[in-house]
């Protein structure tokens, strides 16, 4: 497809999950060569009419140079006029007529000519084979939306090999918050006022999700670790994704895969890698294939980013809190730890292999601090509730989190600090969250 009509149905994908019928589509789209039966069926497969419609939108982007016309086409047939108007006013005219028919090129079968079987080892080794014979190629196969009646059988595998994750489920799955805010004098760790604001939104926005939801307040660090083993045990065979969200202070410690610690209310800490074992493919059987999320609002180190100049066409507003309310949630790095050493990043390259369908989400860099409000909440946790808010519906889970990483690196702390949240996403496939019907 071309770009501009890939941007069209960009812009428009709002309107298309909202309103577009796919099912009226179905027949049209595969007897026009657009997708084949194996799509279609794919297609029905993501969930309600509206993960359908998205997943209909998103399957067509991969598609040849007349896929949005014969989209148009079909529009148009099932009676779907004005979304039809809404994508063709955007494109060419001419793009909705079908080009002149083109006749069906079919191979020309000579006559076999008769031969003694003496001459056949010849006439195979020399003769131009009499029909289309399929070689290997390096160049692109051709789209199927060609001017055929019905695809042929033996269609081309699909260019587009990322799907998406399994997300019908009703309810999702679970959803953990620990939430640490008071904690114990001896643990030197100040209390994080603000921090019930950030639980508040989350719980409230993966209910809306469509999790279950389920809150654990001011965690020792063996609380912790009962709260995560007793989520690992549970049979989620009948969900289809798990979500821990940690609320707390942070630290750096020594790691070979995901950096950083989140502390319990005692000040003892649990590494975020071992946060992550719980529920990888070996220790949680009934979450294998399935997203595993963690969202981390927590400290990774104890350094402040005052940032570097850019031009003036980079530099937006600063939206940051300013000034005696903006609080961190670091910690000095632990004694036995340096996670950004040398020693320590090849390790986690080449020598332990990568757990598959596991995103971690820290609220900063790792080594830095990350700021939060004591009257709004933490950066992170107000701009990614207002993303999943108004995106969900309509965007994969990384094309969030790169609309927070972006949005939260426009704050600034007192003036002069920044942050810049990130992710380690070792999912396989795009990730579209439920959206309400």
């Amino acid at each position: 497809m071309e770009e501009r009509h890939k941007k069209i149905l960009q812009r428009n994908r709002t309107n298309l999950v909202r309103d577009l019928d796919p099912s009226k589509l179905y027949d049209g789209l595969l007897e026009k060569g657009v997708f084949t039966q194996d799509m279609i069926d794919e297609i029905k497969s993501a969930g309600i009419r509206r993960d359908q419609a998205r997943q209909l939108v998103i399957d067509l982007e991969t598609r040849g140079s007349r896929a949005f016309a014969l989209f148009l086409e079909c529009l148009q047939e099932t009676g779907q006029h004005s979304l039809a108007e809404l994508l063709q006013n955007g494109a060419p005219p001419i793009q909705l007529q079908p080009a002149t028919p083109t006749p069906v090129v079919r191979p020309v079968l000579q006559p076999i000519p008769v031969s003694s079987p003496m001459d056949v080892d010849k006439r195979i080794k020399d003769d131009v084979p009499l029909y289309p014979v399929p070689r290997p190629t390096t160049t692109p196969s051709p789209s199927p939306e060609r001017e055929h009646i019905r695809p042929r059988p033996q269609g081309r595998p699909r260019r587009d090999s990322i799907q998406c994750y399994k997300m019908d489920a009703s309810p999702c799955g679970h959803c953990l918050i620990i939430n640490n805010v008071e904690f114990e004098s001896r643990s030197d760790l100040s209390n994080r006022k603000g921090s019930n604001i950030d639980c508040d939104k989350l719980e409230s926005r993966f209910k809306a999700l469509n999790f279950i939801v389920e809150v654990k307040t001011n965690l020792k660090q063996r609380q912790i670790k009962h709260e995560l083993s007793a989520l690992c045990k549970m049979d989620h065979s009948q969900y289809d994704c798990c979500v821990v969200i940690m609320l707390s202070h942070g630290t750096e410690v020594s790691h070979s895969r995901f950096p950083g610690a989140v502390y319990g209310v005692d000040g003892l800490h649990v590494p975020v890698q071992n946060i992550t074992n719980y529920l990888n493919g070996k220790n949680c059987p009934s979450l294998q294939g399935k997203p595993k999320l963690f969202f981390i609002q927590a400290c990774g180190g104890g350094e402040k980013d005052t940032g570097f100049e850019v031009s003036p066409d980079e530099v937006q507003p600063s939206i940051g809190g300013a000034d005696a309310d903006d609080q961190t949630d670091a910690i000095p790095m632990s004694s036995s730890s340096d996670s950004l050493s040398m020693s320590d990043e090849p390790d986690a390259r080449a020598t332990l292999p990568t757990p598959s369908d596991i995103l971690v989400s820290y609220s900063t860099f790792p080594g830095y601090v990350s700021w939060r409000d004591t009257q709004a909440g933490s950066w992170y946790v107000e701009i990614l509730d207002r993303i999943l808010e108004e995106n969900a519906a309509t965007d994969d889970l990384g094309t969030m989190l790169m609309m927070v990483n972006h949005e939260v690196s426009q704050n600034s702390a007192k003036g002069i600090y920044k942050q810049m949240p990130g992710s380690f996403n070792f999912l396989r496939k795009l990730l579209y969250f439920q959206s309400q019907a």
